[in-house]
């Protein structure tokens, strides 16, 4: 696989241009995502991340404020991708079979069904 060097030390971008934090496989937005959706620290980050340095947390944090605008719209489009294959894939036979008996709440309406 062929990196290319940034000005942060350990972070690198793929053949695609997706960074990627050196050393390892894990995409900086995929750190990232757990720093927001969870609150998490650096710290925190590293302890349920144990194969990351601080040093690689902490770059690939710098990279991703540097670069907020950019790995925000990937987010975004990661989110939105994820949504449409949840939708497709529709409710699982598992769930219904909860819902009938009463064990979960009710399917909430569609969001353009509200209007």
């Amino acid at each position: 696989m062929a990196l290319t060097a940034t000005e942060y030390k350990y972070v690198e971008l793929d053949e695609g241009n997706v960074p990627i934090i050196a050393g390892t496989t894990m995409k900086v937005v995929e750190l990232v995502e757990a720093h927001i959706a969870y609150g998490w620290s650096p710290a925190e980050l590293h302890l349920n991340h144990r194969y990351l340095t601080m040093s690689q947390i902490h770059s690939a944090l710098a990279y991703y404020w540097d670069y907020k605008e950019e790995l925000d719209a990937d987010r975004e489009r990661r989110f939105e991708y994820a949504e449409k294959l949840r939708l497709e894939a529709g409710e699982s036979s598992f769930a219904k079979k909860l819902r009938a008996q009463g064990l979960i709440a009710p399917k909430p309406p569609m969001l353009g069904a509200l209007s």
